[in-house]
């Protein structure tokens, strides 16, 4: 399966507009963005899990990488709100699981070879950073030199700018911008080729976004199996 997959191009998905479609385990479907592969594949997806609903326990043999969008999202460890963030390096495991129901955004097989850093970052947490113009909030989750992962709260009405040295993908969170000439709302999610700067200009509300600054395939991506 292939979706999205020539990264020279710029793409933006209404996901929010997409059908769920059914995994492997039941009550959990998702929404998907970015896929190259079958059911192992680097992929990136919006995920429903239904009340009561788990995924079995299983190792992140090339990496995942997780923000909680609504609801409570679980696993062994503990619960987790929406607004959480995790990194969970190749060779990690838990068994995923939401007893009240929970969304949440997914990345897999796009860890580095190396990356090893398995974080959790919980509602609030971060450093503080750097405000552009137009912004009223933002908090890094995780930088390492080789990527940053923000989230950054735009005032409403405000034309913003992000330069583009290493690609950008990003997710919007609440509230709508546009964004060349397309209308963004929750769940629009969008990646743009290095040298292509995301120029938005938010509406009525503002907007929260989740933005992740980063090559958008590492020339030392893990390998996938096979």
């Amino acid at each position: 399966m292939r979706i999205n997959d020539d990264l020279t191009k710029p793409v933006i998905v209404h996901a929010a507009r997409l059908d769920w479609m059914p995994s492997p385990a039941p009550g959990v479907e998702r929404r998907m963005l970015y896929r190259v592969g079958g059911e192992v594949a680097r992929a990136t997806s919006i995920v429903r899990y239904a009340p009561g609903s788990a995924f079995p326990r299983h190792v992140h043999a090339g990496g995942e990488e997780i923000l909680v969008l609504e609801g409570t999202f679980q696993d062994e460890h503990g619960d987790y709100p929406a607004g959480t963030y995790f990194r969970n390096p190749p060779g990690t495991s838990h068994v995923p699981a939401a007893e009240d129901g929970c969304t949440i955004f997914v990345r897999l097989w796009q860890f580095r070879k190396g990356d090893d850093v398995q974080i959790v970052r919980r509602p609030g947490e971060g450093e503080a950073a750097t405000l552009r113009e137009g912004a009223k909030e933002a908090r890094v989750l995780f930088d390492d030199g080789e990527e940053r992962v923000s989230t950054e709260v735009w005032r409403p009405g405000s034309a913003i700018k992000a330069q583009n040295l290493r690609g950008l993908e990003f997710l919007v969170l609440s509230g709508r911008l546009a964004v060349g000439g397309e209308q963004l709302e929750p769940q629009s999610w969008g990646r743009l080729p290095v040298g292509e700067p995301l120029e938005a200009m938010t509406g009525p509300n503002g907007a929260q976004i989740w933005i992740k600054d980063a090559p958008l395939q590492h020339a030392d991506v893990f390998p996938m199996p096979g």
